[in-house]
């Protein structure tokens, strides 16, 4: 099935998909673009969070360069950041930040550096190393780190790094809000996404960063099963990211053994579907998106409890004869809603009903000395502050 018909069933208005196979890209466009312009393979989708994988690489380069150390505290780079906090930490989401920190900070050409300074001073209630916890904050501090440790500003680095050695054209570097530059800002087409990862196949320097670094992730349904430095690791060798950004959604797939990778680009939130569709076709392998059991069974009681993180105190609770999560809002970013879950697993629920991410999982994982979770995981963890009711 070409990709106009894919669209076409899955109701997402434009898209491209580049397959890098024998060392050469091939790529297909269709649909329209935000804009309403035709899709043309040198279209530009927000590919989100797959912005991590090259902050990870310039973060490498600093490693080979000796400029920088995975293993020392980053306070010794970014003064003010607790000790045990390190670079390694941060690429493999342990360093206990919250997903997201929103201090208004801007744009301007220090806004990395007023983001640094307003994260080191604010409360981290979860230790470094302590869970596995998706953090944006953690990779706009790299960011930061890349401009110290470099000298100059991230952007630039980025270009005379690697966009301009690799005759990169489509990405842009700047996107977003201006303080996510390390973690979920740029765009791209899916052609110069794959050159940018033939650059990992072929560079063996870069094979490190596909390296296992936490070997057990929390179930949260994306079928990760591991994370490297700054890669998700997949069943069977796979690796890749996934990335969302105000109605685009961005899939990349590789199979380092083979020499093989996969982009899928839309500019529909709703795209796991075709995604899902194009990796079983190329790879023969995809990830089974989780659904609600018929007979699920019970919740343990232990489960039950409030959980905080920046945005949200969760409340797991039980409602006449249903189970709900319940979202109390601690800032004025958030916003109260109710989501009916039911049990997935020995130590996780999923909700009952599907979003755009199709339905998600809830894992509560780590225990305290009465045997009752620590923390309620969903990507990012959310800290218990209160017993079961």
């Amino acid at each position: 099935m070409g990709l106009g018909e894919l669209i076409a069933k899955y109701d997402v208005p434009g898209a491209q998909v580049a397959v890098l196979t024998d060392g050469e890209v091939r790529d297909e466009s269709a649909g329209v673009s935000d804009a309403g312009d035709h899709v043309t393979s040198d279209s530009a989708f927000r590919v989100g969070s797959i912005t991590k994988i090259w902050t990870a690489t310039l973060a490498q380069r600093l490693v080979d360069e000796g400029l920088l150390d995975l293993d020392l505290p980053v306070c010794q780079y970014l003064p003010g950041f607790t000790p045990s906090l390190t670079a390694r930490h941060l690429l493999t989401h342990m360093g206990g930040l919250d997903s997201n920190h929103f201090f208004g900070i801007g744009r301007g050409g220090d806004a990395l550096a007023r983001y640094a300074d307003a994260l080191a001073a604010a409360e981290h209630p979860i230790p470094p190393g302590t869970v596995f916890s998706y953090s944006n904050s953690g990779f706009v501090v790299l960011g930061r780190l890349v401009e110290v440790l470099s000298g100059k500003p991230f952007h630039d680095v980025l270009h005379e790094r690697l966009l301009t050695p690799l005759g990169l054209r489509t990405v842009v570097t700047e996107v977003g809000h201006g303080t996510a530059p390390g973690a979920s800002d740029f765009a791209m087409s899916a052609r110069e996404l794959l050159l940018f990862v033939r650059l990992h196949l072929d560079d063996p320097r870069l094979a490190v960063l596909r390296e296992t670094e936490v070997e057990a992730v929390p179930d949260f349904g994306s079928g990760v099963v591991g994370w490297g430095l700054g890669w998700m690791l997949h069943r069977d060798g796979v690796v890749g990211h996934t990335g969302v950004a105000k109605g685009h959604k961005a899939f990349l797939r590789v199979a380092p053994d083979f020499g093989t990778a996969v982009a899928v680009l839309t500019n529909s939130a709703d795209s796991e579907p075709l995604a899902h569709e194009v990796f079983t076709e190329v790879l023969k392998s995809a990830d089974t998106p989780p659904t609600p059991a018929v007979n699920p069974g019970k919740i343990p009681a232990r489960m039950f409890g409030t959980y905080r993180n920046q945005l949200y105190d969760i409340t797991l609770t039980a409602e006449d004869d249903r189970t709900v999560l319940l979202y109390r809002p601690r800032t004025e970013l958030g916003r109260a809603k109710r989501v009916e879950v039911v049990r997935h697993g020995d130590s996780s629920v999923i909700a009952v009903t599907p979003t755009s991410d199709g339905y998600q999982v809830f894992s509560l994982v780590g225990e305290d000395e009465s045997g009752r979770p620590m923390f309620l995981h969903n990507g990012s963890a959310a800290y218990r502050i209160t017993p079961p009711r």
